[in-house]
């Protein structure tokens, strides 16, 4: 929860979830009892709704898929809540899974309960202890570099997940899929295609041509960046990595890639601007290659590749909002300056090719 977030109380013919059908099935679960409140709506990653409750002494997150013609929102909370059990114990910072309700009929689709977490986004803004120290914000950065090292040194089939991806062929399906996604924006009227983006084919074809042989596979979140860990409001560690949807068993430096796709590089702003402010004090890429090294024990050999395409699917998923700003499905401004972003994203892509902070 960031800093400074108001609470606000929410009746139960406003709510957005039918609270008397939510204390029935927290009856049975035995969590509490009373009433149910709803203090405040959070952010949820996507589009994702996010409530914190309180039901009798104890408060709880509330986590559920919006209903979509093309994802189902119902399997990515179950394997949520299955990832995030499996997680208990482990040196993972996560939020507790308190329970998992599987009857989409409830409240219009699966959810779990997970605990509260006691931190906050960086990327809304910084208390006064880590705003006031650029030592706070280094360690902070390097705690963020610690969350995907504990993740990859867990034991997928020790702990119940050796079945949560599809190992077979992971890496080589990675560029093909995202240049998929990229065609897939024709449908957009107007949209100029793949040549409003320089560099989308040469990155894609040096992909291709440089596939890594193997991988040592691990578990991985998918999307992990500064805005997806919230950190303690009393030092630099995390608190929690949130925002799990994307998690999968796959190849772990592919989150490290993801990192660095929006890190500072040579004292120039990463694409799309600094995510957090201020600043200075954070860590180059190298050191922060080093200390996931350090950390993991892993061969970061082939990091260039996965630097390159976590840059270039960003550039890609940011491109999907200006191809569907033509087709008045987003805001033109937005588009326009995510179109920015994702060209800048390509740019870096392209200059890791032959250079950047890798070995």
């Amino acid at each position: 929860m960031a800093p400074g977030s108001l609470e606000t109380t929410t009746t139960t013919t406003t709510a957005p979830v039918d609270l008397a059908a939510l204390a029935r099935w927290m009856d049975a679960a035995g969590l509490e009892a009373g009433p149910v409140t709803v203090l405040e709506r959070l952010p949820g990653g996507t589009q994702n709704l996010m409530l914190r409750l309180r039901r009798g002494g104890r408060e709880f997150v509330l986590r559920q898929s919006p209903p979509s013609p093309v994802l189902d929102g119902n399997r990515t909370m179950r394997r949520e809540a299955r990832l995030l059990a499996a997680l208990a114990g482990t040196d993972v910072p996560h939020p507790r899974l308190v329970a998992l309700c599987d009857d989409p009929a409830l409240l219009g689709g699966v959810f779990y309960l997970m605990e509260v977490v006691r931190g906050f986004n960086a990327t809304t803004g910084l208390p006064p202890l880590h705003a006031g120290d650029p030592a706070v914000r280094h360690a902070m950065s390097l705690a963020l570099v610690d969350g995907i090292a504990s993740l990859a040194a867990v034991d997928p089939v020790a702990v119940g997940l050796g079945d949560f991806g599809r190992l077979e062929g992971f890496l080589a399906r990675q560029a093909g899929r995202w240049r998929s996604q990229l065609e897939g924006y024709r449908q957009y009227m107007g949209w100029p295609g793949p040549q409003a983006l320089p560099e989308v084919e040469a990155v894609g074809a040096w992909l291709d041509a440089h596939l890594p042989a193997a991988f040592r596979p691990g578990l991985m979140h998918g999307d992990y960046h500064i805005g997806n860990v919230m950190f303690a409001p009393d030092g630099p560690a995390l608190a929690a990595i949130v925002d799990w949807e994307l998690a999968t068993l796959g190849d772990p430096l592919l989150d490290l890639g993801r990192l660095l796709a929006q890190w500072p590089e040579g004292g120039a702003p990463p694409p799309g601007g600094y995510r957090i402010a201020p600043h200075d004090g954070l860590p180059d890429m190298p050191e922060m290659i080093a200390h996931y090294a350090a950390r993991t024990g892993r061969d970061l050999a082939p990091l260039r590749w996965h630097a390159v395409l976590a840059s270039y699917k960003l550039g890609i998923l940011l491109e999907g909002s200006h191809a569907r700003a033509f087709a008045g499905k987003a805001p033109r401004e937005t588009g326009e300056t995510l179109h920015q972003t994702a060209i800048e994203c390509l740019q870096r892509a392209a200059a890791w090719i032959e250079g950047g902070p890798f070995a």
